[in-house]
């Protein structure tokens, strides 16, 4: 069913998370210019996305590797 896969946009976000980056500013430059999309709003979306079962059916190691880390820095606050 067409419900059951994350979207286009979705895919790009996990893909470019999958990504290595080097340099300060190289990732949101990406965001901007591959996704369109401001870093802010990239953020949000991808945060989102962390707590979708479809995003952790279409790539669980990403997904799972960036839910480690968003836990990891809420136990620190």
């Amino acid at each position: 069913m067409e419900r059951d896969r994350l979207g286009r946009r979705e895919q790009d976000i996990l893909a470019l998370e999958r990504r290595g980056f080097t340099g300060p500013g190289a990732k949101e430059r990406a965001i901007r210019e591959e996704l369109g999309l401001a870093p802010v709003r990239y953020y949000q979306l991808l945060n989102a996305l962390l707590d979708d079962a479809r995003a952790l059916a279409h790539d669980p190691v990403t997904v799972n590797r960036l839910r480690r880390i968003r836990d990891a820095r809420r136990s620190e606050r």
